[in-house]
């Protein structure tokens, strides 16, 4: 399948003026250097990007002015999720005012929604712009499952067009890869993106690409150009990262920050309730990505 979003997303992190405010020249910096470096597709606004606590207008700004930093050389997709299918509705209109070239939209979280429910949402988003749609399963965050059979019923519709994936479920993922061509799945876990790719799926939807976009991309151009052995290899290179940014008890948006920090790219603060990493997590978290990059 060609992968409609790109292969290589980042999911960004939302850079902050030491004040705590929204940072547009620090995001352009950082679109700018994350596709120059390897990504042909920026997520704004998803989780990574601290989107429970910046606000709609702060999410139009942000894709008005990495859009004006990246043009045409990535794709942009919006994160308009929330547990309120009226809030979404409107989120996802802003987002394609704004220019954003697809949507990336959570299931309805907290309140665990049936089934059908869920479907009713997406498909109500679906309808609401013109679009295309990458759906987020993560039941650890959201309390409840998109249900394969769910997403086969959905990806008849031709604005849903991808998954990012982050069910931990490895058997229903290749389930209805096997059911579908109409359905593209993006590995939302690092730890998957080889593995995922390797049967099937379209690309990743990386936090650690924030700040290793080159390696996670090698990883999937040595599996196309059937390198096989080489593409384990360098998933295996970059695993301790993604042990450190993605398993150590903080959101992949701290240790991200962190890291960006020490490398004098665009971070800044974190909007409470989240709050920096301490001082022996970032030191930890430098000396593996030194590891990596020195390799």
């Amino acid at each position: 399948m060609t992968p409609p979003f790109g292969r290589t997303l980042c999911a960004m992190i939302t850079p902050f003026t030491p004040t705590g405010a929204l940072d547009l020249d620090g995001a352009q910096h950082l679109a700018d250097h994350l596709v120059t470096h390897g990504c042909d597709g920026l997520v704004l606004s998803g989780t990574t990007g601290e989107s429970p606590t910046t606000t709609d207008a702060e999410k139009s700004s942000l894709i008005k002015a990495v859009r004006q930093a990246v043009g045409t050389r990535a794709t942009i997709v919006a994160g308009v999720g929330t547990p309120d299918t009226a809030h979404t509705a409107r989120l996802a209109r802003e987002a394609e005012k704004a220019g954003a070239d697809a949507l990336l939209v959570v299931a309805p979280y907290y309140s665990r929604p049936p089934q059908d429910a869920i479907e009713a949402h997406f498909l109500t988003l679906a309808e609401t712009t013109g679009l295309p749609l990458a759906l987020y399963d993560i039941p650890s965050r959201t309390g409840v499952r998109i249900e394969p059979d769910t997403l086969l019923r959905l990806a008849e519709h031709p604005r849903v067009q991808a998954v990012k994936d982050c069910s931990y479920d490895f058997l229903a993922a290749q389930k209805v890869m096997s059911r579908t061509d109409d359905l593209a799945y993006y590995a939302g876990c690092d730890e998957h993106n080889l593995a995922l790719y390797a049967v099937g799926a379209a690309g990743c939807v990386s936090t650690v690409a924030n700040v290793v976009p080159g390696h996670l991309r090698a990883v999937l151009d040595a599996f196309d150009a059937g390198e096989t052995a080489r593409a384990a290899h360098l998933q295996q290179q970059v695993t301790p990262l993604i042990e450190a940014m993605m398993s150590n008890g903080l959101p992949g948006t701290v240790t991200a920050k962190a890291l960006l920090t020490a490398l004098n790219l665009p971070a800044g603060p974190l909007r409470p309730p989240l709050r920096p990493a301490d001082r022996k997590t970032a030191d930890g978290l430098r000396a593996v990505y030194d590891g990596l990059t020195t390799a």
